[in-house]
């Protein structure tokens, strides 16, 4: 109001400039506070739609009994208004007014079930020294927790925390493939407190939905063994949902159907009991092949081939329904409206993702437009006040496409506020600083991390811990939340710890003070040799400046496909540069030697760095005997280090077939071989390393033979083959899910290498060029074998893991 009386009175004085910015400011104003309000709408109905606060209350203490029911007397929890934290969403912590035997000692008081949980998760870490993570990663550690009565006490009047921004999302739409596919509800049960303990209020909700694909494609007379050949496999279901790929891994069982959308109905269930906001599915356009014969004149367009190697129509080229068809809204209002039966008025968020990875026909901004306003109608039809949140995944990987006109047409297609972009790679890539802001699309700050599901040790701190503030804080901001949106999960736990705190922080994070706190938490106590490991950690691993996606592109777990002999005719090597930064942020240029022409493993710091962290979590090793966080860790980092270590020995092969040195070729490649044996059997030796857990938790699900049979194809192409191969060419998206599990190292990384090694070593032998196509017609069958095999793994460790990780630092770098 000071600003605009000011500038009327300039105007009096007849100031030109002042007239001009009078006009933009009056002219913007009812623009951004139009987006403000919409936004304010929203969360207004979505509280609204909240479970009764005893409700919310009672699933907070199911997550504190789940949790530690040792303490479940210890805490009292009470939802309170929003008033209390002046309109926004927070906790608050405080001393219990009334102390009496084996009675509360902490009261915490949130605004939603959710804020409560984050404040007992923020109390028992920063006042109980306690650290919670997935259990694949170490679990987590309660020792440092007082006994009930005796629970540390806050100062004066305790502590409130607000939001920043209203959300904190999880997920990507890959992760229910990558992570979840043979997910129970017990092990649901258990992500969805950690969900709740992190922060998380607005988490994806995929599973289940074929079952309601069925049933709206059968009001369009689509049977369902019309839909056989339209859904993926369980273990391909989020690109069959995309429009990658139709049918591959399939057909769905009719038990897989209802199973998953009774699991579906439970994981809303609780996410609405602690006060989440579900995002929930919407369609693109994606149709099935039999719609083209019951409404012969829909304008249906067959979109190109992903990744296939030679276009298979069995599960290449899906089919889009052009939304200019009076049936791309009938189709998406349909979908809206049954999932609303199935679950009721849960939500107003609807994720869709039109053309993830698959451009779009036309780059005629008339089209695209057209495009987004007929996918927003087919969710509105449903839910009238439904907003549509899309991934931005898009605006990077395709780039070259999406300019700023079709960024704009597919971005205002929709009423103002009433879309939400997901900045994928936030933390790499950032688009709201090349966008304007997504030209005034709200948009969340997301962390991508993660591709795959790999297992690699791997982040970028510094811009996490900084990240979001500085987008909250810029010109014109329309950031409305940070979220967490990994291919997989179950990885890192330091990097996910720092990214959901950043839901609470309204201030950058002094990562050296922070790291300390978190190696604290995550042992249960103070030993300075891990400390000095994780200060070299941070620098190294955990700060990767050089601005490249980390897909494990590691030897060992991508073996490259390529022939030597063809890309170096003198021996001669390539300069690699790599580009790091140390502190005190001095730029160093690291040189990795690769023969000409070779696949790139990832490498963004120096080995030796991290090898000397590794002596450190050793010698601390003593003083954590029986710490699973430390176990995990330790292995985690030796394999890491074996890994790194691999790559420089798979070079040093190469490099002796170039020169025709075959002794050397023979003597670096049983070391490659033997490289692998050792770190499969350190794998071995942590529960959370094997291949058996994740075949077994496929087998459970399946009820008979067939689906036993498929279950498992499913579990194993996915992490080795992935997609489709012929006699002569593997999958184009081979080893994209590699994993560092005991078992697949030994069983097929092995044998791989081992073949590719024994047809250089014959080809020198005999002077001949290495005949990749025969390594090839040997190698592709064998692993076609592996996937349909049915031979057990172990699914509980052997071996102790201090005692191997000290016994390979020796054998390799002492």
């Amino acid at each position: 109001e000071i600003t605009l009386f000011f500038l009327q009175t300039m105007l009096n004085f007849n100031y030109p400039l002042f007239q001009l910015l009078f006009f933009i400011l009056t002219f913007s104003l009812p623009i951004a506070l139009s987006k403000h309000e919409a936004i304010e709408s929203l969360l207004h109905r979505l509280d609204s739609k909240r479970a009764l606060p005893s409700v919310q209350e009672a699933a907070a203490r199911g997550v504190l009994k789940r949790l530690l029911p040792t303490h479940l007397s210890s805490f009292q929890f009470k939802i309170v208004s929003k008033d209390v934290c002046d309109g926004e969403s927070c906790f608050m912590i405080n001393n219990h007014e009334e102390t009496r035997h084996n009675g509360p000692e902490i009261i915490i008081r949130g605004t939603t079930g959710v804020e409560i949980v984050s404040g007992l998760h923020w109390y028992l870490k920063y006042w109980c020294g306690a650290h919670i993570s997935w259990d694949k990663t170490g679990g987590i550690q309660t020792t440092s927790i007082p006994k009930p009565g005796s629970l540390p006490l806050l100062k004066d009047d305790g502590v409130k925390i607000k939001r920043p921004v209203p959300w904190n999302y999880y997920q990507n739409v890959v992760t229910s493939s990558y992570s979840f596919v043979w997910w129970d509800w017990e092990r649901w049960e258990k992500e969805v407190d950690w969900m709740a303990l992190q922060g998380v209020n607005l988490p994806l909700a995929f599973t289940g939905q074929e079952a309601i694909w069925q049933k709206v494609f059968k009001d369009f007379n689509i049977s369902s063994e019309d839909l056989n050949s339209f859904f993926g496999g369980p273990a391909f279901l989020a690109w069959a949902r995309m429009g990658n790929l139709h049918g591959w891994g399939g057909p769905l069982s009719q038990n897989w159907l209802d199973q998953q959308l009774v699991l579906q109905k439970q994981i809303i269930s609780r996410m609405l009991e602690l006060g989440m906001t579900p995002v929930l599915p919407s369609f693109s356009g994606n149709v099935p092949a039999a719609l083209r014969k019951i409404f012969p004149s829909a304008k249906i367009t067959r979109l190109g081939d992903w990744n296939t190697v030679d276009a298979d129509p069995r599960w290449c080229c899906t089919y889009l329904l052009d939304p200019s068809d009076p049936r791309f809204v009938e189709i998406g209002e349909a979908f809206i409206r049954k999932q609303i039966k199935e679950y009721g008025d849960v939500t107003d968020i609807y994720n869709c993702d039109t053309f993830n990875e698959n451009s779009p026909p036309t780059s005629d901004p008339d089209y695209i437009s057209t495009l987004g306003a007929a996918v927003y109608q087919g969710i509105t039809k449903g839910d009238k006040d439904a907003v549509w949140l899309m991934q931005g995944w898009l605006f990077y990987s395709d780039s070259s496409f999406w300019k700023p006109p079709q960024m704009k047409a597919l971005l205002q297609s929709v009423p103002v506020g009433k879309m939400i972009v997901l900045d994928l790679f936030a933390e790499v890539k950032p688009i709201w600083k090349t966008s304007s802001q997504f030209y005034g699309t709200p948009y969340i700050w997301c962390m991508l991390h993660n591709f795959g599901g790999n297992l690699e040790m791997y982040g970028v701190l510094d811009a996490i811990g900084s990240g979001p503030v500085d987008a909250r804080v810029s010109s014109n901001s329309t950031m409305v939340g940070v979220g967490m949106c990994m291919e997989g999960i179950e990885h890192n736990p330091i990097v996910f710890e720092l990214m959901s705190e950043m839901a609470f922080r309204d201030e950058k994070v002094k990562i050296n003070e922070w790291l300390k706190s978190y190696s604290h938490r995550r042992y249960g106590k103070a030993i300075h040799q891990v400390d000095a490991a994780w200060e070299i950690l941070y620098h190294t691993i955990y700060n990767c400046t050089d601005g490249i996606a980390d897909h494990n592109h590691d030897y060992i777990a991508m073996l490259p496909d390529w022939d030597p002999s063809t890309n170096n005719k003198s021996g001669m090597l390539n300069h690699q540069k790599k580009i790091y930064f140390m502190p005190p942020g001095n730029r160093r240029y690291l040189f990795q030697q690769t023969p000409a022409g070779m696949p790139q493993a990832h490498l963004w710091y120096p080995p030796e760095d991290v090898i000397k962290a590794l002596q450190l979590f050793l010698a601390g090793g003593k003083n954590l005997t029986g710490s699973l966080t430390y176990r995990y860790d330790l292995v985690d980092l030796t394999r890491q280090v074996l890994s790194k270590f691999a790559n420089q020995i798979y070079i040093k092969a190469v490099t002796s077939f170039q020169i025709k040195n075959i002794d050397a070729l023979q003597l670096n490649s049983h070391k490659f071989l033997q490289l692998i044996k050792d770190i499969d059997l350190l794998l071995a030796s942590d529960d959370n390393f094997l291949l058996g857990t994740w075949l077994e938790s496929a087998k459970k699900l399946a009820v008979n033979p067939s689906e036993l049979k498929q279950y498992e194809w499913n579990a194993r192409t996915q992490v080795t083959m992935w997609f489709d191969t012929n006699e002569t060419t593997q999958s184009k998206l081979h080893d994209y899910a590699n994993k560092f599990w005991s078992g697949i190292l030994e069983n097929y990384y092995l044998p791989r290498a081992s073949t590719y090694f024994s047809h250089l070593s014959e080809s020198l032998r005999h002077n001949e060029k290495f005949k990749l196509i025969d390594w090839r017609k040997q190698w592709i069958p064998m692993s076609n074998k592996w996937q349909e095999g049915n031979e057990l793994y172990p699914v509980k460790a052997k071996g102790d893991a201090l005692a191997i990780s000290q016994s390979l630092y020796e054998k390799y770098f002492s």
